[in-house]
C-alpha cells in the first residue's frame, strides 16, 4: 500500500489507437473504486472515409486532443495535480505513433509534478476493468475480443495471467470490420454490422465454425471471412433481406466459434486447475459491446452454473478508466515505473506478469 488506508487518485491517459481518453479513478482498498471523470474523443469521423485507421492521422488527433481532455478531467473531479498519486498511460500494445503522444504528455506531467508514472499494459487493462466496473472478485476466465486481439485468459490476481487460447490469424474485431467493409456498410464496421444483423435470419446461411471440435482453446477466423465473401459474391446482386441475413449468419458463426472455444476453456481449466474453482467467465474489449454475443454468454454462463460479467458498453471499447484502474493497481503493490521506459507496439500480456 501507498498510503495507509489506500486512497489512491489516478490520472490515466489512453492513446493507443483512434480514442484520445483520459480518465480520473479514486482506488481504494479492497480493490474497491469511484470513477470521477471519464473522456473519450473519438476519431470515427477523421478515419470513416478511409474505412480504417489511419496512424498518422490518428497521432495528429491526439496531439490535438489530449490536453484539453486533461483540463476537462480535472474540471469535473475538481482536481489538480497536487491531489494526484500516480499517472498512468498505456505503454503498449498500440499504434507506436499513438502510444509516443501519450507517453510524451505523461512522462512531461510526471518529471513537472513529481507524480509517479505508471506504464500500463493495454490488454491488462482490460482485463482488470470488471473489478472496478461489476465488483467482481479473482479468479475468472477472460475472453479478451477486440478490433486488434482475440484470447482466453486465466485472471488468478494482479500481474498474474495464462493465456490458454488465441488467435492463429484475424482477430475477431478485424473479422467483422472486414466483413463490414466488404459490405459497404458504414465505419465503425462491426457495429454497422451488428445493426443490420439484427434484422436478418441468423440461421440463413450455412457458414463455417473453424477450429469448432478442436482440442484447443485457439480462435480462427481467415477462412470464415473468406467463405463469407465468396458467399457474398455468389448472390450479387444482394437485396435488403439477403443483406441482413449474410450480416445475421456471418455474426452467428462468429459467436458460435467464441462459445465452442470458451466451453473448451472451462474443461481445460477444470483439468489442469481444479485449485482455483473458477465460477466467473468475463468478456472484455470493444467486441464484448456486441449485444447478441453477451446474450448468448449468458445463456451459455447459466448452462455452466457460472455468472457471466461483462463491463458496461462505454468501458468494453478503449477508454482511460481501465488505464487508471490498472496502473493505480500496480501502484498501490509498489511498482511505478522510470521516465525512461519505451513505447512498445506489441506487448503480450504475460509479460507483465509479476514472479
Amino acid at each position: 500500500m501507498t498510503k495507509k488506508n489506500q486512497d489512491l487518485k489516478i490520472l490515466g491517459i489512453e492513446t493507443s489507437c483512434d480514442e484520445t481518453a483520459v480518465a480520473i479513478v479514486n482506488i481504494k482498498e479492497n480493490y474497491k473504486g469511484k470513477i470521477l471523470s471519464n473522456k473519450i474523443f473519438s476519431q470515427n469521423k477523421e478515419h470513416s472515409p478511409y474505412g480504417g485507421v489511419v496512424p498518422e492521422i490518428a497521432s495528429r488527433s491526439h496531439v490535438e486532443h489530449l490536453d484539453d481532455l486533461i483540463d476537462q478531467a480535472l474540471k469535473d473531479s475538481e482536481l489538480s495535480f497536487d491531489n494526484f498519486d500516480g499517472i498512468a498511460v498505456t505503454s503498449g500494445p498500440g499504434l507506436i505513433g499513438g502510444l509516443i503522444v501519450g507517453m510524451a504528455t505523461a512522462k512531461g506531467l510526471s518529471l513537472a509534478t513529481n507524480v509517479p508514472l505508471i506504464g500500463v499494459n493495454h490488454l491488462e487493462g482490460h482485463a482488470l476493468t470488471p473489478l472496478l466496473t461489476n465488483d467482481t472478485s479473482f479468479p475468472y476466465i477472460l475472453l479478451l475480443v477486440s478490433g486488434g486481439h482475440c484470447q482466453l485468459i486465466i485472471v488468478e490476481a494482479l500481474g498474474k495471467y495464462s493465456k490458454i487460447g488465441t488467435t492463429l490469424d484475424d482477430a475477431v474485431g478485424e473479422a467483422f470490420d472486414k466483413a463490414a467493409k466488404f459490405m459497404g456498410l458504414g465505419y465503425p464496421g462491426g457495429p454497422e454490422l451488428e445493426k443490420l444483423a439484427l434484422r436478418g435470419n441468423p440461421y440463413a446461411f450455412d457458414l463455417p465454425r473453424p477450429l469448432v471440435g478442436q482440442d484447443n482453446c485457439d480462435f480462427s477466423f481467415s477462412g470464415l471471412k473468406t467463405a463469407f465473401i465468396r458467399l457474398v459474391r455468389s448472390i450479387e446482386p444482394v437485396d435488403e433481406k439477403t443483406s441482413a441475413d449474410l450480416a445475421a449468419s456471418y455474426q452467428q458463426a462468429i459467436i458460435d466459434c467464441l462459445i465452442n472455444r470458451l466451453s473448451k476453456s472451462i474443461k481445460i481449466v477444470k483439468e489442469l486447475r481444479p485449485d482455483l474453482k473458477i465460477k466467473n467467465l468475463v468478456a472484455s474489449g470493444g467486441v464484448a459491446a456486441n449485444k447478441r454475443l453477451v446474450e448468448q454468454m449468458q445463456e451459455f454462463s447459466k448452462e455452466k452454473n457460472m455468472e457471466f460479467i461483462s463491463p458496461p458498453i462505454e468501458f468494453c471499447t478503449d477508454n482511460a478508466a481501465m488505464i487508471a484502474w490498472a496502473g493505480g493497481l500496480r501502484l498501490s503493490a509498489g511498482m511505478r515505473d522510470p521516465l525512461g521506459i519505451n513505447a512498445k507496439a506489441r506487448w503480450p500480456l504475460e509479460e507483465v506478469n509479476i514472479n
